[in-house]
């Protein structure tokens, strides 16, 4: 009697299955909406407009991009990360497609993390603009890239989750963008980006200790212009701390909104 040949064995754990799952839906993420031509222009549009915005504000031309490099490449990924992520997850949303994907047999934290690394990876690259604008009319030899990287790497990913908090709590694109507004706008001026927290009124200072920029902010002034006002342990632990409690938070909402 002849014998039929084994199949060869596939692993099946289901750190596997997740796996498989978090890449597929990352990359439909990205050629769904990151890779879209209207959002890499926009995302290279934009930091564009700031730094001659700025430049031209200031009135020192070029000569100033450094200076205004922590704050550039801090609107950049703020404003990537939270525009992007609020509108693909709340169009997901009105379509069901969200709630199709709660269905499917991989842990909560897996799918929001699927869901959320396209946008954390595309407010990193929207960082690429103004670092590139610097270096190209100034000497950034004397940036220190081995803490500028982690932290545009942690403010990526704590506008990314601010972004998912925002999205999962609402029901309609514009209402995703007006609440982000009412985030974002406060922490530009309040973080230390474009003028010391000391010169802030005195009741506001303990607010701009509650927001997660702040401490961004802290560790690119000290990485660019060795000028920070917090250890730099602590800037990168409190940060961290705001990523995982935004995490943490969305994956609440998420739970009694859809599952509970």
């Amino acid at each position: 009697m002849k014998e039929t040949a084994a199949l060869p064995a596939f692993p099946h754990s289901p750190r596997f299955a997740s796996a498989i799952a978090f890449w597929n839906i990352f990359l439909k993420d990205l050629r769904a909406y990151y890779l879209k031509p209207p959002n890499i222009s926009w995302g290279l549009i934009f930091p564009f407009a700031w730094t001659g915005m700025f430049c031209i504000r200031s009135g020192a031309g070029t000569d100033s991009v450094l200076s205004l490099l922590p704050g550039l490449i801090a609107v950049s990924v703020l404003f990537g990360t939270t525009s992007l992520l609020a509108v693909t997850i709340t169009f997901e949303k009105r379509g069901r497609s969200f709630e199709r994907l709660l269905l499917a047999p991989i842990p909560l934290e897996i799918l929001m993390l699927a869901k959320t690394s396209g946008a954390i990876l595309f407010g990193m690259v929207n960082a690429l603009v103004p670092v590139g604008l610097a270096a190209f009319f100034a000497d950034v030899s004397g940036v220190n890239w081995m803490v500028l990287i982690p932290a545009v790497a942690l403010i990526a990913v704590s506008s990314t989750f601010l972004g998912l908090f925002i999205a999962v709590s609402v029901t309609e694109v514009f209402e995703a963008q007006t609440f982000s507004n009412f985030f974002r706008f406060p922490m530009l001026f309040l973080c230390g980006l474009f003028f010391p927290i000391e010169r802030l009124p005195f009741l506001l200072r303990p607010l701009a200790y509650a927001l997660p920029l702040t401490y961004g902010a802290d560790i690119l002034h000290a990485a660019v212009h060795r000028a920070g006002q917090l250890p730099l342990a602590l800037d990168f632990v409190v940060l961290a701390i705001f990523c995982v409690a935004l995490f943490a938070f969305s994956l609440r909402v998420v739970w009694r909104k859809w599952i509970l």
